[in-house]
């Protein structure tokens, strides 16, 4: 009877321990995710790299021969060596040649907490199949580095492609800028920047780049207007985490300089030829519809690639890296007459591409 109580005991001893272990590491884990940004944009990320290891898989084997690959140089001793680098593709025939081609400069996406280069790789090979050099490039994530390194990451990148322009064969005079979700807003603040002498001094960042070799920008599923996020929605705990990371504030919206990012405040009427799409499922369309709006409203060419409210399948973010869809195929398409179009000084009218190619009511 006594061993009987003794172990009832012991059980009875060991669930509360066991529960009192339990919620204390509820607790811990409460706290943390409200103390650092770290918790939660670590999950992010590596959420996000399985994601863009799996689409840099499925893209294997759409990859073309005959691409030269240089992979891996340090692009900048200024900045947080260990995350500038760069990766470089052209077509191998060119290879030790003075042919120099047009050069998109892309940047990953991410939310500006994940991502990495090597996740477009097979990408950059088939865009770079069609004639061009393309260049990946990495930058400091958050909550590790904060806004706005990224940005001036990338223009010392264009300082280092410019530097080095023969070698790579990049014709300096025919550049792109380009990128996808975060990356598509780097991509647009940098070329905002590069065109804007006043935000140019607003943000301290002088451009390597001239406004006159800046062609065009290639947007897709970016988020361009810092100010319009809702917070209380499907997606708050999310972009709290992210925009905290990004921000280096959890109370960012207090934070004046961080909304100088808001990059449909700045642009004028000298930003860049634009092209600039999302999937009609994407949570961020209303970011690439606002930015389009303005730009033309602005004079500025810009050519758009957006799908009616009921298109079936629904396109989902970064639609446009899954290339054995209908949609897939025709942003790809999209982008590939875009670039020919600015780089060989053709007339884009707005939307002018979309009554041939997009066959969709």
């Amino acid at each position: 009877m006594e061993t009987k109580l003794k172990k009832k005991f012991n059980l009875k001893k060991f669930i509360l321990y066991f529960l009192a272990v339990i919620i204390f590491l509820v607790a811990v884990t409460y706290i943390a995710f409200q103390v650092s940004p770290y918790p939660g944009a670590l999950l992010i990320r590596m959420e996000f790299k399985k994601n863009g290891e799996k689409m840099n898989e499925d893209l294997a084997g759409l990859v073309p021969p005959g691409i030269k690959s240089i992979t891996n140089l340090q692009y900048s001793d200024n900045m947080q060596s260990d995350d500038t680098f760069l990766d470089i593709y052209f077509p191998a025939e060119i290879d030790n040649t003075s042919k120099l081609l047009p050069t998109i400069v892309w940047i990953h996406g991410g939310a500006w907490i994940a991502g990495d280069k090597s996740e477009l790789s097979n990408y950059s090979k088939i865009l770079s199949s069609n004639g061009y050099t393309i260049i990946q490039l990495n930058y400091s994530l958050a909550p590790g580095s904060h806004y706005p390194v990224p940005v001036k990451q990338t223009n010392e990148a264009l300082k280092f492609i410019i530097d080095n322009h023969k070698e790579f064969h990049i014709d300096t005079s025919k550049i792109l800028l380009a990128g996808d979700s975060g990356g598509a807003q780097i991509a647009a603040q940098l070329a905002t920047i590069i065109t804007s002498p006043d935000y140019s001094k607003i943000m301290n960042i002088t451009p390597y780049l001239k406004p006159s070799s800046l062609k065009g920008v290639i947007l897709y599923c970016g988020p361009y207007n810092m100010h319009d996020v809702n917070l209380d929605g499907a997606f708050g705990g999310f972009l709290k985490t992210v925009l905290w990371a990004y921000s280096g504030t959890k109370d960012f919206q207090s934070n004046k300089f961080f909304y100088t990012g808001s990059v449909v405040d700045y642009v004028t009427s000298s930003f860049p030829t634009a092209y600039i799409s999302v999937g009609n499922a994407d949570p961020l369309k209303s970011y690439s519809f606002e930015l389009a709006a303005k730009l033309q409203s602005l004079g500025v060419k810009t050519d758009t690639l957006f799908y009616p409210e009921n298109y079936q399948p629904p396109l989902p973010h970064e639609y446009q890296f899954i290339l054995d869809t209908d949609a897939g195929k025709l942003a790809l398409q999209r982008s590939i007459a875009f670039i020919n179009s600015v780089t060989k000084d053709s007339i884009l009218k707005n939307d002018s591409l979309s009554a041939e190619l997009l066959k969709i009511k």
